[in-house]
């Protein structure tokens, strides 16, 4: 919106063109969804409260969550509404790219807004039941994965390309294409959902991943960028700086709020839409498996959730005191900060692995 406008104001005055910058276009993406969180975040806080719209706890869970019951929840919404604002700010309108993460982050957001909504304001336990839940996150993602290859321009749009490993460039058939692009997608709505359950725990590894796929962005969306890393170009996508930007504002503004003890949790409505746009984000930048790596913890956490339950259906027995991997290291006795910071430290590590990728080839 305000680059149509700056476009249109140029023509008077030349100094708008420095809004046609993609580098300076993210930092002010940035810093309006920080603000706009900042400043709605305590009156979403207020209004929750006064509806009651807080979050239960399950009575077999660690102790020391009971004190948390109460805390208002569905602060996604305060996520979503500041990102989306400012990509309707500063990103070009005009490029697909755009409303396809877009869309598929609010339809996403809209079946954890039901699930939330049934669950905290209907009092129904069960929210939205699993197969529900699935068959519509299913619809989204495949609906996702097919506009994507309908729309390909260029062959590289639909290439595997393998980290660390310069010339090796799988092209992917949209019979491989689609289930994978769709698995990436749900696959990472659901790791942060299960992220989810400590204070501020999801929220900063999923803003220090965006932030990594926004540069990926940047360097796959400039022709000269993308030769010298050896990696692919594909027009246009250095556009989608801008909507990491907002990610990454949007959720720096809801950790002030989410940090420990937290005021309020994002709940389904923002775990469930930020994973997928995590997912959508790095399928188009065609670095899927480095999302592998850079979510590292979203990996490990749903990883200790299948084999837990595997391991009980088969065994009888657990593996974890606990699962998700979190709550293990609670019942171990781990203070609930502890467990937030070193998952974050793991993060950094993991995102510095995989922008390294970019150059170790």
């Amino acid at each position: 919106m305000l680059l149509w406008l700056s476009e249109q104001l140029s023509h008077s005055y030349s100094g708008f063109n420095v809004f046609q910058y993609l580098t300076l276009r993210a930092i002010l993406g940035i810093l309006t969804a920080l603000f706009l969180s900042l400043l709605v975040g305590p009156l979403l806080i207020q209004r929750l409260k006064q509806n009651q719209i807080g979050q239960s706890i399950r009575d077999d869970g660690p102790q020391s969550h009971l004190s948390k019951a109460g805390t208002p929840t569905m602060g996604g919404t305060l996520i979503l509404s500041a990102i989306t604002a400012s990509t309707l700010l500063w990103a070009d309108l005009s490029n697909r790219f755009i409303w396809i993460i877009l869309g598929v982050t609010l339809l996403f957001g809209a079946v954890g807004w039901t699930d939330d909504y049934r669950k905290v304001v209907c009092k129904n336990s069960k929210g939205l039941s699993a197969k529900e839940k699935y068959l519509w996150q299913s619809v989204i993602g495949f609906m996702a994965a097919v506009l994507l290859i309908l729309t390909a321009q260029v062959p590289a749009e639909t290439q595997l390309i393998v980290p660390f490993f310069k010339k090796v460039v799988i092209d992917l058939p949209w019979w491989w294409f689609v289930p994978l692009t769709y698995l990436v997608i749900v696959g990472s709505s659901n790791a942060v959902n299960l992220t989810d359950g400590l204070d501020g725990l999801a929220i900063l590894p999923t803003v220090m991943v965006a932030g990594a796929l926004g540069i990926f962005a940047y360097v796959t969306g400039n022709y000269h960028f993308a030769t010298y890393l050896g990696i692919p170009y594909i027009p246009t996508s250095g556009e989608i700086i801008v909507i990491c930007g907002a990610i990454v504002g949007a959720g720096l503004g809801f950790l002030w709020f989410n940090t420990y003890p937290a005021q309020v949790f994002m709940g389904d409505v923002g775990a469930l839409a930020l994973g997928a746009a995590l997912g959508v984000i790095a399928v188009i930048v065609r670095q899927e498996l480095v999302l592998v790596i850079m979510g590292g913890v979203f990996v490990m956490e749903t990883v200790s959730v299948i084999l837990q339950v595997a391991s009980f259906k088969l065994t009888g027995r657990r593996i974890f005191r606990m699962a998700p991997l979190h709550h293990h290291f609670e019942l171990k006795g781990w203070p609930e900060p502890r467990v937030i910071v070193r998952f974050w430290i793991i993060t950094v590590v993991l995102v510095l692995i995989g922008l390294a990728t970019l150059k170790v080839r």
